[in-house]
């Protein structure tokens, strides 16, 4: 990983994510607040079993709501991955405001980037475990 500044022409990630993700979170606030009904989820109904992302929605209204023992325990992979972007733009937002080098990572090795595929395969599927034990 290396910190620089955003070159001529480079793509400004940090600018588009953090714009997408709070675009995002002002959608699903207001979705999850109006007397729209829940999705169902079509892989539950036709199997019983719940699929990787079940309890996506109810962990999202609860981390919204403040709940973040409930909103870990509906889907704690979605849990992470919204602490995760909180981050992300906390850090996207000091960059853009205080014009601070950006941080890029760079993997040229094959293994690596094998390694980090298998890692996120195991992720869900350990995730998908949980929900299935927990009778999500």
């Amino acid at each position: 990983m290396e910190w620089r500044q955003l070159r001529e022409g480079e793509i400004d990630h940090e600018l588009i994510w953090l714009s997408v993700s709070g675009t995002s979170l002002g959608m699903a606030t207001a979705w999850l607040k109006s007397p729209l009904p829940l999705p169902a989820c079509v892989f539950h109904q036709l199997t019983g079993m719940p699929c990787p992302a079940c309890g996506a929605t109810r962990c999202v209204r609860d981390f919204i709501g403040g709940h973040f023992a409930a909103a870990f325990a509906w889907n704690p992979l979605v849990f992470c991955a919204l602490t995760g972007i909180i981050v992300f733009d906390f850090y996207a937002l000091a960059v853009l405001l205080f014009r601070l080098p950006r941080a890029r990572l760079s993997i040229t090795s094959g293994t690596v980037a094998n390694a980090l595929r298998f890692a996120a395969v195991a992720l869900v599927a350990t995730n998908w475990l949980y929900l299935i034990g927990a009778g999500r």
